[in-house]
């Protein structure tokens, strides 16, 4: 008998993890696989509502598909370090499987459960799952993590990739557990105050089908526009894995193979597959580089001379900035625990180059807000954003709201979706706003603020605090 401790893979098929448990259990002396998770107090120190809400509902959703084939997924609280070991001698069982993480946290979690497993006589296997490539599988010709994406992007699309896998057909344990799964309040956190999307391989897959189906051909030229929302919103899903990757590359391939090739529809789909490749960037990244969480990637000389501006951060948090594309983004991010990925880059150019404040109070409020939030992917942003980053922006290209909102959002679609105080507003005023005298934004949209900095006096501020720090 075999145990599978689910963490981010929270599905039955396409599951590296439980696929390698089934195989292994078929020569044991009592074969099956015995489901079951852990809810970490460690790791849910670090959780916000809507990431645990989307979690549980995918908890629900997986402990349904196994009930459904005669077995269960067993709940508990509380230490790793005690429970897997407890499970394992509980059920006699010969081994434990799990699907690697690379986060610092979970890389000491899992070392310790190893050895607490290893001191009882159970063999483990740590299989990777979450990514096509793990880290190391791709390195420099020296050997080398990459430091620059291109490179790295240029070989993961060039390395072979493998089909999806089969749910375990009869390897599951006959359990039971009658103990329903906790409330959030259960666990200590209030309500999100977005509304989260449903999360369930269904939700997942009929997601993908949609995009592929469509959008993904669109996706070069207008994933930038967020009112279009040519994207594939499968960020959640890909986090908590109720989708599996080698399902979402095989989809994707599927649709290139549907159109000519070299066209402008199957350049498209690649330059969707090269967002699955930043995935693994950003994770090899934070493997090699756990204190990048809190602290820059990227030496300088001196101290960045972060603002300590709590109002500031307020009102961005708010959406209350007085930059449309900004707040739209902010607003956005509470009402669905999501944010369109161009306005991400805006919002977070925004604080860390026109407030001046510390990118680190930016990451700390997604990881908060976000139901996608995913530490490899928001810390690599954020820190790209910041100029802090590997392969990051550099610090004297900064963002214009202004500019990037006319560009992006020409008439104005998503800024009045989410500001309703400049709904109604004529397209060329709210691009306007930051550079419209007083009087001209009482009588246009008396309840919208005025913008709370000015963007040109703040990027001068920007370029001379990285300067100072480059030490010049």
């Amino acid at each position: 008998m075999r145990i599978h401790w689910h963490r981010r893979d929270l599905r039955g098929a396409d599951n590296a993890g439980l696929r390698a448990a089934a195989t292994a259990t078929a020569d044991d002396e009592t074969p099956g696989v015995v489901p079951v998770f852990v809810f970490d107090r460690d790791v849910l120190a670090h959780a916000g509502p809507p990431r645990v809400a989307f979690m549980l509902d995918a908890l629900a959703s997986l402990r349904e598909w196994y009930r459904e084939r005669g077995s269960d997924l067993l709940v508990r609280h509380g230490d790793p370090r005690e429970i897997i070991p407890a499970f394992a001698d509980e059920f006699d069982a010969d081994g434990v499987t799990w699907c690697a993480d690379y986060s610092g946290l979970a890389t000491e979690r899992d070392a310790a459960v190893r050895q607490a497993l290893a001191e009882e006589g159970v063999t483990r296997e740590s299989v990777h799952d979450a990514v096509f490539h793990e880290p190391g599988a791709i390195t420099t010709n020296e050997g080398e993590p990459y430091q620059v994406f291109t490179y790295f992007s240029k070989k993961w699309h060039d390395r072979p990739k493998p089909e999806p896998f089969d749910a375990p057909a009869d390897a599951l344990a006959d359990v039971c557990d009658d103990e329903p799964l906790p409330s959030l309040t259960d666990l200590g956190f209030d309500e999100p105050e977005a509304d989260v999307p449903p999360a369930s391989p269904a939700a997942a897959r009929e997601r993908l089908t949609d995009f592929c189906d469509e959008d993904i051909y669109r996706y070069a030229d207008r994933r930038d526009y967020p009112a279009d929302d040519c994207t594939s919103r499968l960020s959640a899903h890909l986090k908590w894995g109720t989708i599996g990757i080698r399902e979402v590359y095989e989809e994707t391939e599927a649709a290139k193979f549907a159109v000519a090739e070299g066209s402008d529809e199957a350049e498209s789909v690649r330059e969707f597959q090269d967002q699955l490749a930043w995935r693994e960037f950003y994770t090899q990244v934070l493997f090699y580089n756990p204190e990048v969480v809190t602290e820059n990637y990227k030496d300088y000389e001196r101290a960045i001379d972060w603002r300590d501006d709590p109002d500031a951060l307020q009102a961005w948090k708010d959406g209350e900035t007085g930059y449309p594309i900004v707040d739209a983004g902010m607003r956005q991010l509470r009402e669905e625990a999501y944010m369109h990925n161009r306005v991400r880059m805006l919002v977070a150019s925004f604080l860390t180059k026109d407030l001046l404040v510390d990118w680190r109070r930016g990451y700390d409020w997604f990881r908060e807000k976000l139901v996608d939030h995913d530490t490899g992917n928001d810390n690599g942003g954020w820190q790209w954003a910041a100029s802090t980053g590997t392969d990051a922006q550099p610090y004297f290209r900064i963002f214009n709201p202004t500019t990037q909102g006319e560009r992006y959002d020409p008439d104005a679609e998503y800024i009045g979706t989410y500001v309703p105080e400049l709904r109604g507003v004529d397209p060329d005023l709210i691009h306007d706003w930051p550079t419209l005298s007083t009087s001209q934004r009482r009588q246009v949209a008396p309840d919208y603020p005025a913008p709370i900095v000015d963007h040109g006096e703040r990027r001068e501020r920007a370029i001379e605090m990285f300067e100072h720090a480059r030490g010049e």
